[in-house]
């Protein structure tokens, strides 16, 4: 009796700390939320209870290694965080999940074993990475080169068919309309191919980003009455448009604004 209590003690450890995982996740509205953190945490203490209790019979006669089903969880786990991670246009979206898929799963297995302050800590170590390292990993990301702001205008252009034109034009309201860009101006022109139009955008940024762009003509690229996506930045310097000469632009700007032009207008 005292070893099963001890057992369900251990399933309903991992059961709450995957769930206090899953609570951050779910906060932020990710894929991977409450439930299936708490789920991940309870199953990998079930399989250690598994390959400790279920085969001792086998442990005292044949040498059983109780150990070799709570090594599956570890590659077994990559399967289920494959399936949140997804490509979105030029970005992959769900690593993060994925990895806190991986991490709920071993502290469900410490917690399995009866390890509760290690559980705990990891619980906590889980929970602070996704939370306080967070702002410190976007400011490092949009930190300018060279410390300096430079504001950047960007000119944005989809063209559509022309029955499509106002559906069109809230698409690419909604896509470049985020936090940290301004919109400065939204319009509509004939375009040279009969029955479409060019819709236009222009917007300013006070620290280059062109991963919005990018992001933004993965997702406009794949409507069915969009025929072309481009953007170009209006007032970069001489050395960021024109390059060196030399055919392959090794910077990140000026290889991305080459893909996107190419893959979606020809030019």
């Amino acid at each position: 009796m005292v070893q099963e209590w001890h057992m369900a003690a251990n399933i309903g450890a991992g059961l709450g700390l995957g769930s206090v995982i899953g609570l951050e996740r779910q906060w932020r509205a990710r894929m991977a939320g409450l439930r299936t953190n708490a789920l991940v945490a309870a199953g990998s203490a079930l399989f250690v209870l598994l390959s400790t209790y279920g085969f001792s019979d086998a442990t005292s006669t044949t040498g059983y290694d109780g150990s070799r089903v709570a090594a599956q969880i570890v590659s077994g786990i990559g399967f289920l965080g494959a399936g949140v991670i997804m490509r979105d246009g030029l970005r992959v979206r769900g690593l993060n999940t994925a990895a806190t898929l991986w991490c709920s799963a071993a502290v469900g297995a410490l917690a399995g074993t009866g390890l509760y302050v290690i559980a705990i800590l990891g619980t906590a170590g889980v929970v602070a990475a996704n939370t306080l390292l967070r702002p410190l990993a976007r400011r490092l990301d949009r930190e300018p080169r060279g410390g300096a702001e430079v504001a950047t205008d960007y000119h944005f252009e989809v063209v559509c068919t022309e029955p499509e034109e106002a559906h069109v034009r809230t698409l690419v309201v909604q896509a470049v309309g985020r936090p940290g860009f301004r919109l400065r101006s939204v319009h509509s022109r004939d375009a040279e191919d009969a029955g479409k139009v060019t819709v236009s955008a222009e917007l300013t940024t006070e620290r280059r980003d062109d991963s919005l762009l990018e992001e933004a003509v993965s997702r406009l690229s794949l409507e069915p009455a969009v025929s072309a996506v481009s953007w170009t930045v209006l007032n970069a310097s001489d050395e960021e448009s024109e390059g060196d000469g030399d055919d392959d632009d090794y910077s990140p700007a000026g290889r991305a604004r080459r893909r996107v032009r190419n893959l979606f207008t020809g030019r």
